[in-house]
């Protein structure tokens, strides 16, 4: 079995995005610096390895615009979710459930966004780099009923497996 940090050399990166720069923040691009953009994701399996990251997903929030599925923005009380670019496909998870297994239990949320892995650094994407291609971006509820609260170490970015 491929280590977790193997996963994303299993499908290959279509590119770069040089960030421009210009704004400065913990996640933002760091200008000059050039990234790497996915087109794929890898295989989905009955247990997909994962990265869980968090997101915003209320107007205001990080998330940035609302969310592509529905055009709405989405309360952080709500179990929904974000997929990389390959994962996302274009639209065709939009609306199922995926389940979240992390710490010994699991989550049902629903696909409304996708975590864009070939754009970034710009406004539309809070000047974030692209994701990378193995991210379930995940409202702060789902990390709450995974047992993972806020003052944790794992919180914002924990291994995970979906399906």
């Amino acid at each position: 079995a491929a280590r977790f940090s193997e996963i994303q050399d299993i499908c290959q990166p279509s590119g770069k995005l040089h960030a421009p720069g210009g704004h400065s923040c913990d996640e933002c691009c760091k200008e000059g610096e050039s990234y790497p953009r996915y087109e794929c994701s890898p295989q989905v399996t009955g247990k997909t390895k994962a990265i869980l990251t968090v997101n915003d997903f209320e107007e205001g929030g990080d998330g940035g615009a609302p969310s592509e599925c529905d055009n709405q923005y989405h309360d952080n009380s709500e179990p929904v979710v974000a997929l990389s670019t390959g994962w996302y496909a274009k639209g065709s998870r939009c609306g199922k459930f995926v389940r979240i297994s992390a710490n010994g239990r699991t989550v049902r949320a629903k696909v409304v966004d996708e975590c864009d892995s070939m754009n970034g650094c710009d406004k539309d994407h809070a000047f974030e780099p692209p994701c990378l291609n193995n991210i379930v971006d995940a409202s702060p509820v789902v990390w709450k009923k995974l047992g993972v609260s806020q003052d944790d170490d794992d919180y914002g970015y924990m291994k995970i497996t979906w399906a």
